[in-house]
Order: structure tokens, then C-alpha cells, then sequence
């Protein structure tokens, strides 16, 4: 039903069995979420609020509102949990370097503003992406999750 690349599995060490379908699921909703939020279509959470900034109260603006300040705050927390602000900063620089390279080779022009906003919506994606799969990369990368220090751990 699903495309073998949705549910290949994978056996782990204790032979669990896992598939990628998570990993996508993660990254279609990190793109929706940034290119829901602003878009150079105008088809967007921002200009539909800004378009109706009179009637803000009206209707269910506020519900639309209030969800997707949701969203953010726990993209933002799952972001800053995983990676720190380092790690996004990081992220951000290793998507730079590569739209910088697509620049070099002619494949984008940076100086037309609707690919720029487009080239910022995909990356800001890409790091709500990556920040809430952080764990799972680093897991693959050291074979340890990472994990908050508990006052039992440190005390001894």
C-alpha cells in the first residue's frame, strides 16, 4: 500500500524493528509548518492574518492563532532541547554554505526575492526537521540517546 522506501525496516541491536515512516512523517510536517506559516504565494498563515487583521477576532482566527503558536512553541522547544542554540546556528550554516553553492552554480539566483523567500521557508523546514530528529541521528552516529542529567546521577 505504502512505497517500500516508507516502510523499509531496519533490525536494531536488540532487534527491535523499525521503519523510516516517522522520519518522513516528521519532515512533510516540519515543511508544513514552515511553508504554512509564510510563503512567497501569499497562500499563507501570515498574509490570511494580516489580510483580516480587522475582523482578528472574528470567526476562527483565534483558534488558527492560538494552534499555530502551538506548533511553533513546541517545534521551538523540540528545537532547543535537541540541538541547543549552537546546534541551530550550526544548521543554519551548513544550509547557507549549500544555497551559497547552488548560487555559485547558477542553479538559484538569491538576488530574486521570491526565490530567496522560497530558499528561506524550505530551510527554516529543514531545521525544524532536523531539530526534532536530532536524537535519532546521534543515536545512529554514537549508538547513545542523548539524555538530560537527573539530580540522582549527579549526586552519585
Amino acid at each position: 500500500m505504502l512505497p517500500d522506501i516508507l516502510t523499509n525496516k531496519v533490525t536494531t541491536k536488540s532487534g527491535k524493528k523499525v521503519t523510516y515512516l516517522a522520519g518522513w512523517f516528521t519532515f512533510i510536517l516540519s515543511m508544513a509548518l514552515a511553508i504554512g506559516t509564510w510563503n512567497p504565494t501569499g497562500h499563507d498563515f501570515v498574509h490570511y492574518v494580516t489580510s483580516n487583521f480587522d475582523n482578528i477576532l472574528s470567526g476562527f482566527t483565534p483558534f488558527f492563532i492560538l494552534i499555530m503558536l502551538a506548533l511553533w512553541l513546541l517545534a521551538l522547544k523540540s528545537m532547543l532541547q535537541s540541538l541547543g542554540f549552537l546546534g541551530m546556528s550550526i544548521t543554519l550554516i551548513i544550509i547557507i554554505a549549500f544555497v551559497w553553492g547552488l548560487q555559485q552554480y547558477n542553479i538559484i539566483n538569491v538576488t530574486d526575492l521570491n526565490q530567496l523567500g522560497w530558499v528561506a521557508t524550505i530551510a527554516i523546514g529543514f531545521i525544524i526537521w532536523f531539530g526534532l530528529n536530532a536524537s535519532i541521528f546521534w543515536k545512529k552516529l554514537t549508538g547513545v540517546y542523548t539524555t538530560d542529567a537527573r539530580a540522582e546521577d549527579i549526586d552519585g
